[in-house]
C-alpha cells in the first residue's frame, strides 16, 4: 500500500477538521462572548468570572472535539482510503507482472463503484495485451512456418544443382523461380497486413462510388472466375452508392474479397455480390458455397494465416492473410466484418459507415 499517498489524504481530513475548529473557536470568541456578556450584564451579573470560565469551557471542549475529529478522522479514513487503495496496490503489482511479460495475471473482481469500474477496465486491458501478445507469437511461427518450406526446397535444389544430383535445366529453374516468387508472395502479403495496421487513423477520405469500385474489380477478375467455371452475379442499387472513404484501401478490400472468392469458392458454382445501401452504411454480402468451410471455422476466418485445412494455401496459393487485411482496412474505415453459413452457402459481409464522423477502431 502506497503510504505517502494515505498521508497525503490523510493530511486533507486533518486540515478540514483543523479548518472548521479554528473558525468555530474564532466564532466563540468574537460573537458567542460578546453575546455571553450582553446577557449577564442585562441581568446585572458580574460577566467577568462567568465570562472567562465560558470561554474556558468552550476552548477546552474545541480541543477534545479537534482531538477526538482526528482520531476517528485517521481511523475512518485509513480504513476507507485501505479499502480504496488495496486493489490499487493489487494493479501496482499485477502491472509489474505485465511488464515482464505475464499477461494472464487479472486483478480480483471487486465493488462496482469507480474502483470496481477501473479495475474491470485494466482486466479488459490485460485480456487485449494478452491477445495480441498471442497473435504476436502466431504471426511468427506462422510466417517462420509459411518461410521454410520454400526455402527448404531452394535449398535442397540449389545443393543437387551444386552437387550435379539435379541437371541445371529449364524445368529446375522454373521450380526455383516458382519457390521465390512464392517467397515474394508471402513477403509481400505480410508487408500489405502490416500497411492495413498502420492505416488506422491514416486515411485519405473522399466521397466514393462503392457500386463503380466493386464493378471494375469483378471486371477485373472475370478471366479467373472463367477459368474455374464460376458464375458471378452483381446485385446493387440502380444509383450510385457514395461513402466517404479511402479510393486505394477500399478497392484493396473489394480485390481481396474478390481474389478469396475466386481462390476457394468451388469449381463450376455459383457467386453472389450483393450491394445494399442503408441510411447510415453500405453493406457487401458474398454468398457461394461453403466447400470445405465448417461453423467451427467462422469465428477465425479473418485471423492471420488461419486455415480451416491446413493445405489450403499450398493449394491455392495463399498465405491467409487476404482477409485479414480486409478486417483491418475495414475496421479502420469504422466499418465491421462478418461470416455466416446457411444451407451450406457462406456468407461473407462488409459493412461500412455513410458517415463522416465514424467510430475508428482502436488496437486490441
Amino acid at each position: 500500500m502506497n503510504r505517502y499517498l494515505i498521508v497525503k489524504l490523510l493530511s486533507i481530513t486533518i486540515a478540514v477538521v483543523l479548518f472548521v475548529v479554528v473558525m468555530t473557536w474564532l466564532s466563540i470568541d468574537t460573537l458567542a462572548a460578546g453575546y455571553f456578556v450582553t446577557l449577564m450584564e442585562k441581568y446585572h451579573i458580574s460577566p467577568e468570572p462567568a465570562h472567562d470560565m465560558f470561554v474556558g469551557a468552550i476552548h477546552r471542549y474545541l480541543v477534545w472535539v479537534f482531538l477526538g475529529a482526528v482520531i476517528l478522522a485517521a481511523a475512518l479514513s485509513y480504513l476507507m482510503m485501505r479499502k480504496v487503495l488495496g486493489p490499487l496496490t493489487r494493479m501496482t503489482a499485477i502491472t509489474q507482472d505485465i511488464a515482464a511479460g505475464d499477461f494472464s495475471v487479472r486483478v480480483p473482481p471487486g465493488s462496482a463503484d469507480e474502483v470496481g469500474r477501473l479495475a474491470k477496465a485494466f482486466n479488459h486491458m490485460a485480456e487485449n495485451l494478452e491477445k495480441l501478445e498471442k497473435l504476436r507469437r502466431n504471426l511468427m511461427i506462422d510466417v517462420a512456418h509459411e518461410l521454410r518450406t520454400p526455402l527448404t526446397n531452394i535449398r535442397g535444389y540449389l545443393e543437387a544443382l551444386i552437387d550435379q544430383v539435379v541437371p541445371p535445366t529449364t524445368q529446375t529453374f522454373t521450380l526455383l523461380m516458382n519457390e521465390t516468387l512464392r517467397l515474394a508472395s508471402l513477403v509481400e502479403d505480410v508487408l500489405d497486413l502490416a500497411r492495413a495496421d498502420a492505416a488506422r487513423g491514416k486515411l485519405d477520405l473522399e466521397p466514393v462510388d462503392v457500386k463503380d469500385i466493386l464493378s471494375d474489380v469483378l471486371t477485373g477478375f472475370d478471366a479467373q472466375f472463367q477459368q474455374k467455371n464460376i458464375a458471378f452475379h452483381l446485385q446493387a442499387p440502380p444509383h450510385p452508392v457514395v461513402i466517404p472513404a479511402d479510393r486505394g484501401r477500399l478497392m484493396r478490400v473489394l480485390r481481396n474479397l474478390a481474389d478469396n472468392t475466386a481462390r476457394y469458392a468451388p469449381t463450376g458454382c455459383n457467386v453472389s455480390f450483393c450491394l445494399t445501401a442503408a441510411p447510415d452504411a453500405a453493406r457487401i454480402e458474398i454468398v457461394n458455397p461453403a466447400g470445405g468451410v465448417t461453423a467451427g471455422d467462422l469465428p477465425f476466418l479473418f485471423e492471420r494465416f488461419y486455415r480451416g485445412e491446413k493445405s489450403r494455401s499450398r493449394e491455392h496459393g495463399g498465405a491467409g492473410i487476404g482477409l485479414s487485411i480486409v478486417k483491418e482496412l475495414v475496421e479502420a474505415h469504422g466499418g465491421s466484418v462478418g461470416a455466416s453459413l446457411s444451407e451450406d452457402l457462406i456468407h461473407i459481409s462488409v459493412t461500412l459507415p455513410t458517415a463522416q464522423d465514424r467510430n475508428e477502431a482502436d488496437p486490441s
